[in-house]
């Protein structure tokens, strides 16, 4: 036998060898993969892998027929738990005695994100699982995409509503707000306190809560009492004909009207920019994973945007780059000032959002 055809021998051998000891019970298990809760003899453990862009503070729900779908958004006890050990893990233990109608995980169950919506698939479907794993057993469940994903510029479409309702930037820093009304008629919507939030909507850099005001109830004049759940602080009474969408922002003093934002549909993720600093004509330049805004000194301004009453200087960072991790340096467009530091590196898969003036800038929460 050859040299040659001896040492391919052995190669091949150890191969075998190799191969041969991944038994069944030893398979390759990947970091992501691994179990992160303890397994409980009494609850089902299912640990979500969430998908791409899902940040550590992210509010998960399971929903299913078997917690009555939608019903258990909000519900503390379907609420996941992010694993203090993984960037991409969140856990939950669920109890079939709680099931409700007879149902099981078999007749399927999937997640919600309260900022970015349901899940989906990669085929733009909404998902569905059907594993039906039994006590004290640990699931691995796969996330593909968030509801996000195919939202025009990442952000959520307004909620249909029933008749007109009433948006609210709540700034008052209560624990609990409700709308009492009276009238054309007394106690519409619920005697004193009045009525619940009806949700939110994440709209320009602003959590609406809003108040759908019922179809039935179209035309009528309304005084909105705002307070504090009954528990002893309200607002003074605001005048209001239930003929449109009306935006109110309310703080401990009082009650403002405000119009909405024109929305602005957006090419991707944008870098959006408070402009305290003395430069005028802007750039942004972009390296890390691709030079993505081209040569020094990058692209122009996109445009100006009002958020929540302030007005913001923004670059649209372009669909084709979400996912690229780069560094961002504004600059006023080559003409000897720039804005550049550590946490100015991004992965871009959201807005951001900072403050410049001249010495230095801010990242904006």
């Amino acid at each position: 036998m050859s040299k040659k055809i001896y040492s391919a021998f052995l190669v091949m051998m150890a191969f075998v060898s190799l191969m041969s000891s991944c038994t069944k019970n030893e398979d390759i298990v990947f970091d992501h993969e691994r179990q992160q809760f303890d397994t409980r003899t009494d609850r089902i453990l299912l640990e979500f892998i969430a998908p791409f862009g899902t940040t550590a503070d992210e509010e998960i729900y399971i929903t299913g027929a078997f917690n009555g779908d939608d019903e258990a958004i909000g519900d503390p006890q379907y609420l996941l738990t992010k694993a203090p050990n993984s960037n991409v893990k969140w856990g939950i233990y669920l109890d079939p005695n709680s099931f409700v109608a007879g149902k099981s995980l078999a007749d399927g169950f999937s997640f919600y994100s309260k900022n970015q919506g349901k899940e989906f698939t990669t085929a733009g479907e909404a998902a569905m699982h059907t594993d039906n794993p039994g006590i004290g057993t640990f699931t691995n469940v796969w996330g593909q995409r968030w509801e996000s994903y195919y939202w025009s510029g990442g952000e959520a479409p307004e909620p249909e509503h029933d008749g007109f309702c009433v948006y609210v930037d709540d700034q008052t820093g209560w624990d609990v707000l409700t709308l009492y009304m009276w009238g054309d008629i007394n106690n519409m919507n619920g005697d004193w306190p009045g009525m619940q939030v009806t949700g939110t909507w994440n709209h320009d850099g602003i959590t609406w809560k809003y108040f759908d005001m019922g179809a039935a109830n179209t035309g009528l004049v309304e005084n909105l009492i705002f307070n504090n759940g009954g528990n002893g602080t309200q607002l003074a009474d605001f005048n209001f004909t239930i003929d449109r969408n009306i935006y109110l922002r309310i703080t401990p003093d009082g009650i403002e009207e405000i119009g909405a934002e024109a929305k602005v549909e957006h090419d991707g993720f944008a870098l959006f920019v408070l402009n305290e600093s003395s430069q005028t004509d802007l750039s942004l330049y972009a390296w890390g994973d691709a030079e993505a805004f081209g040569g020094w000194p990058g692209i122009p301004v996109t445009g100006t945007q009002t958020i929540g009453g302030v007005e913001y200087t923004y670059f649209d960072m372009g669909a084709a780059n979400t996912g690229l991790n780069l560094n961002l340096i504004p600059n006023n467009n080559n003409g000897g000032v720039q804005w550049e530091g550590g946490d100015l590196n991004f992965t871009i898969d959201h807005d951001i959002y900072i403050r410049i003036f001249d010495g230095g800038y801010e990242v904006l929460q």
